[in-house]
């Protein structure tokens, strides 16, 4: 025969789960999370820019600039979306609205891309509204050469 004398068992298995530290585990993850995405940028198109004498880099922030490919058969690229020539004007107006009208454009061709293309573009580009309009060249690499 078994005495108990009267003892109970003072821990009782907890049938709830502890969440005092999710908070904690959340806001790691989220850190974590944070710092390891990489945000992807355009994709770079494989163009041979034109030559120019006189040139300046742009001071603008990079939200503010619109990057539109010209490919050398002439197709036209906005922000890696390939659309028709016919469309820049309604894409570049809402941009430039929902920036306030501090939208830049840039052009970024292939050097054989032929005059008619780079003419209807830049009408398109008026009838859009865009008033900050620069034609990029190889800058960056003819400064590197001047300063080796």
């Amino acid at each position: 025969m078994a005495m108990h004398g009267g003892f109970q068992r003072k821990s009782k298995v907890a049938s709830e789960i502890p969440d005092s530290s999710l908070a904690d585990i959340a806001f790691l993850l989220l850190i974590f999370f944070m710092v390891t995405t990489v945000f992807r940028r355009e994709q770079q198109r494989e163009i041979e820019q034109p030559e120019a004498d006189a040139t300046q880099q742009v001071d603008e922030k990079r939200k503010n600039i619109l990057h539109l490919w010209v490919e050398r058969d002439g197709a036209v690229y906005i922000n890696d979306a390939a659309i028709p020539v016919t469309d820049v004007s309604s894409i570049v107006g809402q941009e430039y609205e929902s920036l306030d009208r501090q939208l830049v454009v840039a052009i970024r061709s292939d050097r054989e891309v032929s005059y008619a293309v780079i003419n209807q573009i830049t009408e398109e580009l008026r009838e859009g509204g865009a008033l900050r309009v620069n034609f990029a060249t190889n800058f960056e690499e003819r400064v590197g050469a001047t300063r080796r």
